[in-house]
């Protein structure tokens, strides 16, 4: 159990660097290289940065439930 919830915590880990990385802030970001900087130029945020934020918040969230759990585990 405690090695699952660990390669859990590893592969969230590393995608939540990566979703945090690809959200476009004052001066562009990764995104920009995927073709997220042509939204941002126009008003308001695009559907695709919602949903960025939205997996970005999930990972965050199993992240820190793992995190959680690996404490009280150990």
């Amino acid at each position: 159990m405690f090695v699952l919830i660990a390669i859990l915590q590893v592969i969230s880990g590393l995608g939540l660097i990566f979703l945090v990385l690809l959200h476009s802030g004052k001066g562009g970001g990764l995104s920009d290289m995927f073709g997220g900087g042509v939204g941002s130029q126009t008003a308001g945020s695009t559907v695709v940065e919602q949903n960025l934020d939205r997996i970005t918040v999930v990972a965050g969230l199993i992240f820190t439930f793992t995190t959680i759990s690996l404490g009280l585990l150990y």
